[in-house]
């Protein structure tokens, strides 16, 4: 899911390729074949960006939204909590290893257990980062549209209970990627095993999940459309409109990408495809830094408990106000 290998100062061949023997071509066979990447050097300045202010905006998002979680013990921030936890992994696992230091650092140069190893988190920790919003939006749904049996079943403890059984699914869904053949650098045409993972991989992490989405989302609107007095959307439903839609356009073009690759022509072969392939992986990498600038735009508590961590202040003073209204006062001696 790494982006293409090193540069030379005019042509950037797909260098960093298995060996002839790995790929059961004759030698100098794959440097005729091999498409090239125009992108040279942007996509490691892209990428190193991308994990210098990611990783700091989730981390921060991480501490502000654990202090909300326990402040209103509600479902929703241990979903959005777990969502952030997700997306740090992805963006360590896929950003910093999988392209950073095997493709950019090491030129793939590596062990091929170590290679596929990492493959398999990489995939995993994709699946948990887009499956954990499938709980926060059936949440939702719940919420809106059945009120009554979500104040019975919405509490912290199940929602974690939940969230640790999509990690744990997320954590098997991804063994099987431990053959996922690299597109850049196989030369051959893609085998039965090739299309089998690939349509399990754009169905895990596109059609389902963007189904579901869609779905229950057409569901919220329609019953906020049926409230008369419901003028204006929610604080939480406009965030997991922003969320789940975010998430469908920043995905969109890898999945097409991945499926042309598949039945039209090669990503190794064709430059354009190429090209298209690595946009396509830079648009979907983006939406694992993307939440925290979401939140901070549709949610004014959350943007409080920011401000409270970075000024390190233990709660906000409407925290504060609340919790001294709450305290038992002394008679009034001047009554009789």
């Amino acid at each position: 899911m790494a982006s293409c290998g090193r540069a030379v100062m005019f042509d950037w061949p797909n260098i960093t390729v298995p060996s002839s023997s790995e790929q059961g071509l004759k030698p100098g066979d794959e440097d005729l074949q091999r498409s090239t990447c125009v992108l040279g050097f942007f996509p490691v300045i892209y990428y190193s960006s991308l994990l210098c202010v990611g990783v700091p905006v989730n981390i921060l998002t991480a501490v502000a939204l654990s202090r909300l979680a326990a402040r209103t013990k509600k479902a929703m921030h241990v979903y959005l909590l777990a969502l952030t936890g997700s997306d740090i992994l992805s963006q360590l696992f896929i950003i910093f290893v999988g392209f950073l230091l095997e493709t950019a650092v090491f030129h793939r140069e590596v062990p091929t257990l170590l290679l596929r190893s990492v493959s398999m988190a990489e995939f995993a920790a994709n699946h948990a980062s887009i499956w954990a919003t499938v709980p926060l939006t059936v949440d939702r749904y719940v919420a809106l549209c059945h009120p009554l049996l979500h104040r019975q079943i919405s509490y912290p403890a199940r929602a974690w209970r939940i969230i640790t059984v999509v990690f744990f699914l997320a954590l098997l869904s991804g063994i099987p990627f431990f053959w996922w053949s690299d597109m850049w650098r196989v030369a051959r045409p893609p085998t039965s095993l090739d299309s089998a993972l690939i349509w399990t991989h754009v169905t895990i992490i596109y059609f389902l999940p963007c189904s579901i989405f869609l779905v229950l989302n057409l569901l919220i609107i329609h019953r906020l459309q049926a409230r008369q007095r419901q003028r204006r959307l929610g604080k939480s439903t406009a965030m997991l409109l922003a969320i789940t839609s975010a998430f469908a356009i920043l995905w969109a073009p890898r999945t097409i990408v991945v499926i042309y690759h598949l039945y039209v022509s090669s990503v190794h072969k064709d430059w354009r495809v190429h090209l298209a392939y690595d946009l396509s992986n830079m648009l979907a990498m983006l939406n694992t830094a993307v939440n925290f600038f979401l939140y901070c735009f549709v949610s004014k508590p959350f943007r409080a408990a920011v401000r409270d961590v970075l000024l390190l202040r233990g709660g906000s003073v409407r925290d504060k106000r609340s919790h001294r209204d709450h305290q038992p006062h002394p008679p009034n001696t001047l009554q009789s």
